[in-house]
């Protein structure tokens, strides 16, 4: 029998107790399972559960200290810029609360990258922006997925904007575009991201035109904010 290496052991862990403590199977009105308990459940050893917790308390789901044991933290203490907190939230149960806010977010940050790109995009950005936009089209034929594509095209721009902690967010708006994109695209009953708003986008960044690139940007945002809130207050 094959022993897992224990760095995916290590991952699966994680994986499974912050999916379980966001989910509520343990919570900070509860008793946290004590380390051994969790070792035999996970058949691993205590070295590899301490650093399973280790990871756990980086994304504040969790406190531990010597003698005291190991605590779920309340919900405003979790990190929710950490891509796989903010994931186990959505696949939960799909937070629309959560989702505004994270529009909000992308309102803050996308149309700021757009007029980034616009202005210092190398020409290997602006092939990889043309890519993704290459990859919608196909999508409409489909040859490609539609939200992995649209989620490309938006991750390429954080990248051609060249500002480092811009592009430090990647993973975190590409884990919650997937949810994003799936909502809207279903209240507007199509499969498909506009091609045509997004190849505004690309079109003002390559002509370098900031403040085109950032309207353009916010015109998409703005109409999946639209959505998001339409599917609040309906309670679709």
């Amino acid at each position: 029998m094959r022993s897992i290496p224990r760095h995916n052991l290590t991952q699966s862990i994680v994986q499974e107790l912050g999916t379980s403590i966001v989910s509520g199977v343990y919570s900070s009105d509860d008793k946290f399972p004590i380390e051994a308990d969790l070792c035999k459940q996970f058949s691993a050893s205590r070295s590899v559960l301490r650093e399973a917790v280790k990871m756990l308390t980086a994304k504040g789901l969790v406190g531990a200290r010597p003698r005291q044991g190991t605590w779920v933290e309340p919900e405003n203490n979790w990190n929710f810029l950490d891509p796989d907190v903010l994931g186990w939230l959505l696949e939960r149960k799909l937070d629309i609360t959560l989702l505004e806010e994270f529009t909000e977010m992308r309102l803050a940050v996308e149309p700021l990258a757009a007029a980034l790109a616009a202005r210092r995009a190398q020409d290997s950005d602006l092939l990889l922006i043309q890519n993704g936009l290459e990859r919608m089209r196909a999508a409409e034929r489909g040859d490609d997925d539609p939200n992995e594509s649209d989620i490309a095209f938006h991750v390429a721009i954080l990248t051609a904007s060249r500002n480092r902690l811009i592009q430090q967010l990647q993973e975190l708006i590409s884990t919650a575009l997937r949810f994003s994109i799936r909502l809207t695209n279903r209240f507007k009953g199509v499969e498909f991201a506009s091609v045509e708003a997004h190849a505004a986008v690309a079109n003002a960044i390559s002509r370098r035109k900031p403040k085109a690139a950032a309207k353009a940007m916010t015109s998409i945002i703005n109409e999946a904010m639209e959505l998001i809130q339409t599917c609040k207050e309906t309670g679709s």
